[in-house]
């Protein structure tokens, strides 16, 4: 797992032979979904520019108002514009993408917090619904957002030798979510996130990422939106829990070259996968 800044890793014309490249983006997102789309067009030309394989950018990367929180005012449809760019972008340059959005939802009261995930080709690979609301530290998400159903199959991407894995935000407190992403083949887990700043928030952040990583022998990478009334903090974490990359508060991009080698070598020294003794079986679909 090597961090590489951009300006170094610009004149390398992409990954070496079976690793996978990955640019996140600490962003700063706004209700304004123009100046959000040429966020995404910004964010393609650094991946593109260091030959990224992946680019990754927060939750709510299609739109967000930390005052009044994200509901169906803007909620896209997923061939509306902002994940028609996504695809479109992926497929100019070859790159694939994950990112927040907010998708109408089925009662057209609330909308739907998701991640879509886009292959290098601009095809939609998967779309997952936030199963775990944000109704906490005084939040209600629940009251503009419907959750998605428990037991949604998995979403996965494989880049090269590695299956990317995706959940976000306040998913990360839920352990049993990222053993069952492992359980579908995710070796890295990937957590887009707009988390909210307060007390003890920043270190619950660092802390959580740092042990889904550990507990499930994977890499983990949390990307944190930038800009008011959130943390920024993205951060990556190898399978033995050592941090890799992590980021203050500041918008930028970084890129990080993920090998497999050093992810299968952990897992033949720490084999607590093949040890555990239970399972994780989701409850029903959501109310």
């Amino acid at each position: 797992m090597t961090d590489t800044a951009d300006a170094a890793a610009a004149t390398e014309p992409g990954a070496p032979s079976g690793v996978v490249r990955v640019t996140v983006a600490q962003v700063a997102v706004s209700d304004d979904h123009g100046a959000n789309r040429q966020t995404v067009l910004d964010a393609f030309k650094a991946a593109g520019r260091v030959g990224a394989n992946l680019l990754v950018l927060p939750e709510y990367a299609s739109a967000y108002d930390p005052r009044g929180g994200v509901g169906p005012e803007h909620a896209e449809p997923l061939d509306g514009p902002f994940v028609t760019l996504l695809r479109t972008r992926a497929r100019k340059h070859g790159i694939a993408a994950i990112a927040g959005v907010t998708l109408p939802g089925s009662d057209g009261v609330r909308a739907v917090n998701a991640l879509v995930v886009v292959d290098d080709a601009g095809e939609i690979a998967g779309v997952y619904r936030k199963v775990h609301l944000y109704d906490a530290f005084g939040y209600q998400e629940s009251e503009l957002l419907e959750p998605g159903p428990a037991d949604a199959e998995p979403v996965t991407l494989r880049i090269g030798g590695l299956t990317f894995g995706v959940l976000t935000c306040y998913d990360l407190r839920f352990p049993e979510s990222a053993r069952r992403l492992v359980d579908a083949g995710a070796d890295v887990l990937v957590y887009p996130a707009a988390w909210v700043a307060g007390p003890l928030k920043a270190d619950h952040w660092r802390t959580l990422l740092r042990a889904r990583a550990i507990e499930n022998t994977a890499v983990v990478i949390g990307v944190g939106m930038t800009g008011k009334g959130v943390i920024g903090g993205t951060l990556l974490v190898g399978p033995d829990g050592v941090v890799g990359l992590e980021m203050g508060e500041e918008q930028a991009y970084r890129t990080v070259d993920l090998d497999p080698a050093p992810l299968a070598a952990v897992r033949r020294t720490n084999p607590s996968l093949v040890n555990r003794r239970y399972t994780v079986v989701p409850t029903g679909a959501s109310a």
